[in-house]
């Protein structure tokens, strides 16, 4: 009787393991699973360690709006958990919400952890952003992204990389990731890449690369293959750089042409129908530049909403502006003088005195600034050592624009018809009943007007100060005498060869000397052609 027992009981205690074993591993997956549910990725983020929290950036496991938000909470510290690991966002209020259901929690700050971001968890977010940015059909983000890249090459992921450079069309950024790969594969240690690398970058023109070429050469452990690749690859940058600068001087010439034909269109007219040595020119140009700032302040003040539209508004009001203080000038100060030259010279020189303290005592004596509008910011990138400035290409065209307008007035219009009557025999033009005096004026306004719309061209790429008109008038005379006087024709080619290869002599010898070696050649051209480029054809009364 005892023996079955005992040997009952036996079995009994030796079974009762494995059924401990069966209940917990029946019970276990239950549990696991629920917590799997209940789990979200920012749970999981917030009960990590830094490992753990860098790996799941890496590879969030659900949507990239669900990883932005967690950025931006970190970025702007709101992002708190409790030691479950929920996770709650605190509102600038001080108080908090669900962050998975966004609904108000009733819960104290006392009950909760900050989840902080360090500089090795921005840096990785950065990055990600960056990667992602690389996909986005903006060509500035594709460039922002690849140059957040730029700044630790080797983490760049080979297959993105080489994905981008394959479909990446726009120049600038396909100039920074070419870089990139250039810097993976100097540091590959493998020679056959490190040389495919060096081949690469010689159809690059961009000074960083540039720069990382000579940084390779400077190594002396690197075998002389590839220091050979090397030093060619650097020969042919260098000389695209080069290119890429005598461009951009081309250009700067170009839009400093622009802006000699601008102040001198002005004067071509006032000058070459008066004979008339306006020294106030340059200060019409300077009003002109004043009433642009002046129309900025005003849209800025009563139209905030168009502010970027004041330009519209500046350039006819810097016209009318111009023209009637012009015309005034000519009315009372110039018209007593006509035939008198240095009396009209000492005269207007006067009045640009008495215009310059006058805005001094209106502005003050400090410059002001005329802001670009947004679509005038920024510039076309030509390559990486080219960028060419929508402003200045703006005043490129503003010139042309008006170059053809003037054109225009005076070639197909019956006021230009009468200027150049005027111009070409004044004592004719009245005996045929031309009234002489008014087309003066008008011709004095009309150069005038024409001042103040360099003067608004002007403040687009400077300062405005009272000054500003001394640093144009004397190029604007030379170009006036150099291409001819009264002629528009003339007045575009001296302006467009004096801007330009002012510009390549500055380069080349220093502002100083240019200016000497340009005003020499100059005296020369007037003592061989006293009367310019082009002559006015017709009879003159003396």
């Amino acid at each position: 009787m005892l023996r079955p027992m005992l040997t009952l009981l036996l079995s009994i205690s030796c079974l009762s393991p494995v059924f401990a074993d069966d209940v917990t591993t029946s019970v276990a997956p239950v549990s696991t699973a629920a917590d799997a549910v209940a789990i979200s990725p920012v749970s999981k983020f917030v009960l990590a360690d830094f490992d753990g929290q860098m790996a799941l950036i890496e590879h969030w496991p659900d949507s990239p709006a669900s990883l932005e938000k967690l950025f931006t909470a970190l970025e702007n510290d709101q992002l708190y958990a409790d030691a479950k690991g929920h996770a709650y966002l605190m509102q600038s209020d001080g108080t908090f919400t669900d962050y998975v259901t966004d609904q108000k929690a009733n819960i104290s700050a006392d009950a909760l952890t900050a989840i902080s971001l360090n500089n090795a968890m921005r840096t990785a977010i950065d990055e990600h952003r960056a990667k992602a940015g690389l996909m986005a059909a903006d060509v500035a983000t594709r460039q922002a992204a690849a140059t957040t890249l730029a700044a630790d090459p080797l983490s760049v992921d080979d297959a993105i990389l080489t994905e981008r450079l394959k479909v990446e069309k726009a120049p600038s950024v396909l100039a920074i990731l070419t870089r990139i790969q250039a810097q993976k594969d100097m540091a590959s240690g493998d020679a056959k890449r490190e040389l495919a690398g060096a081949e690469s970058l010689a159809s690059s023109n961009d000074p960083e690369i540039l720069n990382l070429v000579q940084e390779k050469l400077a190594d002396p452990s690197i075998s002389p293959t590839l220091k050979a690749a090397l030093i060619s690859a650097e020969h042919k940058i260098a000389l695209k750089i080069k290119g890429s600068e005598w461009g951009g001087y081309l250009f700067s010439g170009l839009s400093m042409a622009s802006i000699l034909l601008l102040a001198a269109l002005g004067l071509a007219i006032t000058y070459g129908l008066l004979g008339v040595i306006n020294m106030a020119h340059g200060e019409l140009i300077m009003i002109g530049a004043y009433t642009t700032y002046v129309m900025q302040g005003l849209f800025n003040h009563y139209l905030p909403s168009i502010a970027d539209g004041y330009l519209f508004a500046a350039i006819p009001a810097a016209f009318l502006v111009s023209a009637v203080i012009g015309m005034i000038i000519e009315r009372i100060v110039i018209r007593p003088l006509y035939g008198r030259q240095l009396e009209t010279l000492l005269a207007t020189f006067g009045v640009s005195l008495i215009l310059m303290q006058l805005v001094r005592m209106i502005f003050g004596a400090q410059n002001v600034e005329v802001a670009n509008a947004s679509w005038m910011s920024g510039g076309v990138i030509i390559s990486p050592s080219l960028t060419l400035p929508y402003s200045r290409i703006a005043i490129i065209g503003f010139t042309l624009a008006v170059l053809l307008a003037v054109k225009w007035l005076i070639s197909g219009t019956r006021f230009g018809l009468f200027v150049r009557a005027v111009t070409q025999n004044r004592q004719m033009a009245r005996a045929i009943g031309v009234r002489s005096s008014r087309i003066d004026m008008l011709a004095f306004g009309l150069g005038s007007g024409l001042a103040g719309l360099a003067g608004c061209a002007l403040s687009q790429i400077g300062n405005v100060g009272p000054d500003l008109g001394q640093n144009y008038i004397v190029d604007a005379f030379l170009v006036v005498v150099v291409g001819g006087v009264g002629q528009l024709l003339g007045a575009m080619l001296a302006a467009f060869g004096l801007g330009v290869s002012g510009k390549f002599l500055e380069v080349m010898m220093g502002a100083v000397l240019a200016k000497i070696l340009l005003l020499g050649l100059i005296i020369l051209f007037i003592q061989r052609r006293p009367q310019g480029l082009f002559a006015v054809k017709g009879r003159f009364v003396e």
